[in-house]
């Protein structure tokens, strides 16, 4: 998957980076020309065959836009385009087909998309002026929604965000027969470091929690603090066979964090984690539930066997 070649902005600023989802792009109604002089206006364009090449790329994140191709093998129009907004609900779409249809236009700016361009009409600089006010809307509307769907202390989402995402990634697998993996994770004797090291020390273990996180699942997987040392992520298309080793490099992280740890304590997590089936119709509050039981029987053992995960789990005295 290789970029093509672009020059630099003026500005300084580092190019748009575009991920086209787009099966032939030869010969397709002049669209490799147009791509190709958008490396005079500074837009780096990355090329994905279909939608698995596309979903490996996004979770390694650096991408600002997604052209995505509706005429795919993989999927339909509308399923096909809420399939890639739910697994990257922070990259902005337009969507790119061979016919023009309002009323397909107007289900999928409804739904989420930027914009809807007919290949065979498509400039250079229209899908220029298509991207660069596709990914100013999104920051804008991103900065305005993560007002209220952001923890301030961790930067992850907040108990509103998971929710509200969740809810998304639910309907999302039911439809598509998708597996979800939920794991639900407790930050151990907070109140311990809180009471003898004080807040700023249990907010900093809070913020470790967060990076270890973000480091051992995919950018496009939901992670988010819902409580005061409480964890969640939810990862839609997870696989039955990665669960124990995805589970395994967190705690593996942990451990290693605990070796090179210079704090007056060791970081010591909870873990609980199911995976559910798309045909499954169960809330997501009895899920969350399952899981926090989950978890709750991690905490129960170690308890009973406190070297079992972590080590000991704070270094903190009284």
């Amino acid at each position: 998957m290789q970029p093509l070649p672009t020059s630099k902005r003026d500005d300084g600023m580092r190019p748009a980076r575009v991920l086209l989802v787009e099966p032939e792009l030869e010969g397709t109604s002049g669209l490799e020309e147009v791509l190709g002089r958008l490396r005079e206006s500074a837009v780096v364009v990355e090329v994905a065959w279909d939608l698995d090449q596309a979903f490996s790329r996004l979770s390694h994140g650096g991408i600002d836009l997604i052209l995505l191709d509706l005429d795919l093998p993989d999927n339909q129009d509308l399923g096909m385009f809420e399939r890639t907004h739910v697994f990257a609900p922070d990259v902005p779409i337009v969507v790119l087909t061979r016919v023009e249809d309002e009323d397909m236009a107007l289900s999928m700016v409804k739904s989420g998309a930027q914009d809807y361009l007919v290949k065979g009409e498509v400039t250079a600089d229209l899908l220029l002026r298509s991207i660069r006010y596709a990914v100013e809307r999104h920051r804008l509307t991103s900065a305005l929604r993560g007002l209220s769907l952001i923890d301030d202390l961790t930067g992850l989402y907040n108990r509103r965000g998971f929710s509200d995402l969740s809810d998304q990634h639910l309907k999302l697998a039911r439809r598509t027969a998708r597996a979800v993996l939920l794991v639900y994770l407790d930050l151990d004797d907070l109140k311990t470091i809180n009471d003898t090291l004080g807040h700023q020390v249990g907010d900093h273990a809070l913020r470790r929690v967060a990076d270890l996180l973000r480091e051992t699942f995919r950018q496009s997987d939901i992670i988010a603090r819902i409580g005061g040392d409480e964890f969640a992520v939810m990862a839609l298309e997870a696989s039955e066979e990665n669960e124990d080793e995805l589970l395994g490099r967190l705690r593996e992280r942990v451990r290693e964090v605990n070796r090179k740890n210079g704090a007056p304590y060791d970081l010591s997590v909870s873990v609980g984690a199911a995976r559910f089936s798309g045909l499954e119709s169960t809330r997501l509050e009895d899920l969350l539930a399952e899981v926090d039981e989950a978890m709750y029987r991690d905490k129960w053992s170690k308890r009973r066997v406190p070297e079992e995960m972590t080590g000991t789990p704070e270094k903190t005295e009284g």
